[in-house]
């Protein structure tokens, strides 16, 4: 099975009078999930929700590009670095 990277979103029996309707519904709900937990919470209920959708999923080959789009998406650790690391003043000289 290919992974599915366009808009997906739906609801069984529920009629949508736009596309991007059913992914606001999900979004909405996601903000929910998060609502009045601390961000350590909020990442461990973030942990959670990718191990079972991932189970849900199942299909290992699936996930492992699923993994390498969202990886790229971030971009490199090495260039998120430097992009944020302080760099010395023109000419090289450090500040004492």
């Amino acid at each position: 099975m290919a992974l599915i990277t366009q808009s997906n979103f739906r609801e069984p029996g529920k009629r949508y009078f736009r596309a991007f309707s059913p992914g606001d519904d999900f979004y909405e709900a996601l903000i929910e999930m998060h609502r009045d937990l601390s961000d350590e919470q909020s990442a461990m209920a973030n942990a959670g929700l990718i191990l079972l959708l991932a189970n849900h999923i199942g299909d290992i080959a699936v996930l492992r590009e699923a993994m390498a789009i969202a990886r790229a998406e971030v971009g490199e650790p090495s260039a998120l670095h430097e992009a944020t690391a302080p760099h010395p003043p023109e000419g090289g000289a450090t500040p004492c």
